[in-house]
């Protein structure tokens, strides 16, 4: 497995599973994590899961940690990480939102510090930058749109208020550790000054590094300076820059006769608290219900309303 990924909610991890698709990784989606005796494809005994699936270059895996207390929050990312890493994950991937949603208290702050640990690394990157929905970080403030985020509606969010869109700051609040920033200019110098970069921090013990990206362009010049560490974090669009670094020749050959109308998937589940989603890819024919609609309430606290309706297969 090249990439195992922890998101803090489900939508997100759907969306990043999509983006790692797009990059050219198979991707396995798991709501939550599969039973003790789980095959690596994280279909249970009684589960559909297959040869194929097993061989998935990257494993997300969906909490709902994003707002519960910090405590809980690591300890089920540890869980996740113990998870993929006994299955072979060669790196990890800490997904949280776009707008950093987060509180002094956590989570994103306590959530690396306990995987970083877990790993035995010093040093990871933070960047929540997605362009293509309008996100991005420059010195180290992050944009909604033309908007800094405490200028955004997500000042008035009801659980996790972002008043402050300076993210060196934010998470400075949250950790112990120090916190750094690779700022624009190294990465429009590309791939080698921000590794230099990093090593510059490094030397000056800076554990966390937020980075700017304006562009996808931006994104994918990080993801490649950033696919040797053993944990990355970020939103989806730092994923897919570590998917390209890791798949430079795009869709796997292996999934070109899959129709394109599989490819573009969306996620089904068995039932709400099923640990198994539906795999990017899959031929499967199961009649499962799908994640149809999000309510506003639910999605604040991170529990996609699911319909009860059933389809065939994964639409």
């Amino acid at each position: 497995m090249l990439l195992g990924c922890i998101a803090d909610d489900v939508t997100g991890a759907t969306d990043l599973a999509d983006t790692l698709v797009r990059a050219g990784l198979r991707t396995t989606l798991l709501l939550g994590l599969p039973g003790p005796g789980a095959s690596p494809a994280g279909a249970s005994p009684a589960g559909a899961g297959s040869g194929a699936h097993a061989e998935a270059d990257a494993v997300v895996v969906a909490l709902k940690s994003r707002t519960i207390p910090a405590a809980d929050a690591v300890a089920q990312a540890l869980d996740a990480q113990r998870w993929l890493r006994a299955r072979g994950a060669e790196r990890l991937y800490f997904k949280y939102c776009s707008t950093f949603d987060s509180t002094d208290r956590g989570n994103i702050g306590p959530v690396a510090d306990a995987l970083l640990d877990a790993v035995g690394g010093s040093f990871t990157v933070f960047c929540p930058a997605f362009p293509a929905v309008g996100r991005t970080v420059y010195a180290g403030h992050l944009f909604v749109g033309d908007v800094l985020l405490s200028a955004s509606s997500m000042r008035d969010h009801p659980l996790t208020p972002m008043t402050d869109p300076d993210l060196v700051r934010v998470l400075g609040r949250q950790t112990p550790r120090a916190v750094g920033l690779v700022h624009l200019r190294d990465v429009l110098a590309g791939e080698e000054q921000v590794r230099r970069r990093f090593a510059v921090l490094q030397h000056a013990r800076v554990a966390h590094a937020v980075v700017d990206a304006t562009s996808d362009e931006d994104l994918r010049v990080v993801g490649r300076a950033a696919v040797d560490l053993c944990l990355a974090t970020g939103g989806s669009g730092l994923g897919g820059g570590l998917a390209r670094a890791l798949a430079p020749g795009g869709t796997p050959a292996a999934w070109a006769s899959v129709p394109r109308t599989i490819r573009r998937w969306r996620p089904a589940v068995r039932a709400r608290n099923s640990t198994v989603a539906g795999i990017p890819g899959s031929t499967s024919t199961r009649r499962t219900p799908l994640v149809s609609s999000v309510s506003p309430k639910s999605s604040c606290r991170g529990e996609p309303e699911y319909h009860t309706g059933a389809a065939a297969g994964i639409r």
